[in-house]
C-alpha cells in the first residue's frame, strides 16, 4: 500500500511530509474510534444492533496496543542494556527473560500472568486489562530487546571513545550519542513489533477482556451469524493496522536523516 507521505507536494520537505501523515493518520483514528458505531448501525442485523459494543472493543483494543507498546520499549531498552552489561548475571538475567518470552507461546504467558501470577505472589491482585497490559509488555519487550541490542551494536565503538575524550559522562555519552543512532537503526523492526502488538491483543480475549475478537466471539455465538461478525472483526483490525502502518511509517521516515527513503 502506497504510504500516505508519498501524496504530499513534493516542494514538501521529509520532515513536512511526515508530521503531515502524522496528524492526518492521528486524526483518522481518532475519528474511527470516536464515530465507527455510526456506519456500524447503518449494517444489517446482527452488526447493526451491536455497534456500540463493537466500537468499545476497539477502543479497548487501541488502548491495551498503547500502554503495553510503551511499557514494551521501556522494557525492551532495559533488557539490551542488561544483554550488553559487563556484569554477568544482569547479562544471564536479561538473556534468560528473552529466552523464556520468545520460546513460549503469547497465550500461555497472558494466562500465567492472570491465573499463576497471584497465586507465586499472595496479595498481588491485577484486573484482567492490567493482567493483558502486563503479558502484552514483556512479550512485546523481549523482541524490542533484540531490535534495540542489535541497533546498539551497528553504532562505531569509535562514537563512545570520541565522546568520553571529550569529557562527556558514560550516560550522556550513552544518552546523546549512542542511544539516538541505535534507536533510528532499531526503529523499524521496533515499528514492525508494535504493529503486530495490535493483533497479538487479541489473545487478551483468553482472560475475559472485552476487546475487539473477544466482542466479536460474543456476538457471533449469541447470534450463530459468524460469517459477518467475523468478517467485521476482521475489517476493523484491518483499518487499525492500516492507520498504525501510515503513523510508523511517517516516525521512519521522520528519523530518516540520511534520506534514504523516498
Amino acid at each position: 500500500m502506497t504510504a500516505l507521505s508519498l501524496q504530499w507536494p513534493a516542494a514538501w520537505s521529509r520532515q513536512q511530509r511526515s508530521t503531515a501523515t502524522i496528524v492526518v493518520a492521528a486524526g483518522v483514528l481518532v475519528l474511527l474510534l470516536w464515530l465507527m458505531s455510526i456506519p456500524l448501525a447503518w449494517a444489517p442485523e446482527p452488526i447493526g444492533e451491536n455497534a456500540r459494543a463493537f466500537a468499545e472493543g476497539t477502543r479497548v483494543t487501541v488502548q491495551l496496543t498503547l500502554v503495553a507498546g510503551v511499557a514494551g520499549i521501556a522494557i525492551g531498552v532495559l533488557a539490551a542494556l542488561g544483554k550488553l552489561s559487563r556484569i554477568a548475571p544482569l547479562r544471564w538475567l536479561a538473556s534468560l527473560y528473552i529466552w523464556v518470552v520468545r520460546g513460549t507461546p503469547l497465550l500461555v504467558q497472558v494466562l500465567f500472568v492472570f491465573f499463576a501470577l497471584p497465586v507465586m505472589v499472595p496479595g498481588l491482585q491485577l484486573s484482567d486489562f492490567a493482567s493483558a497490559c502486563v503479558a502484552l509488555a514483556f512479550n512485546v519487550g523481549a523482541y524490542n530487546a533484540e531490535a534495540i541490542r542489535s541497533g546498539m551494536l551497528a553504532v562505531p565503538r569509535g562514537q563512545g571513545e570520541a565522546a568520553r575524550s571529550l569529557g562527556l559522562s558514560p550516560w550522556h555519552t550513552f544518552i546523546d550519542v549512542s542511544f539516538p543512532q541505535a534507536f533510528k537503526v532499531a526503529l523499524a523492526p521496533l515499528v514492525n513489533n508494535s504493529v503486530a502488538l495490535l493483533k497479538d491483543s487479541s489473545l487478551a480475549y483468553a482472560i475475559g477482556v472485552v476487546e475487539l475478537t473477544n466482542v466479536g466471539n460474543r456476538i457471533q455465538a449469541s447470534s450463530f451469524q459468524p460469517v459477518p461478525t467475523l468478517v467485521t472483526v476482521a475489517v476493523l483490525y484491518l483499518a487499525l493496522t492500516t492507520v498504525m502502518t501510515q503513523i510508523s511509517s511517517a516516525i521512519e521516515r521522520h528519523f530518516d536523516v540520511e534520506g534514504r527513503q523516498p
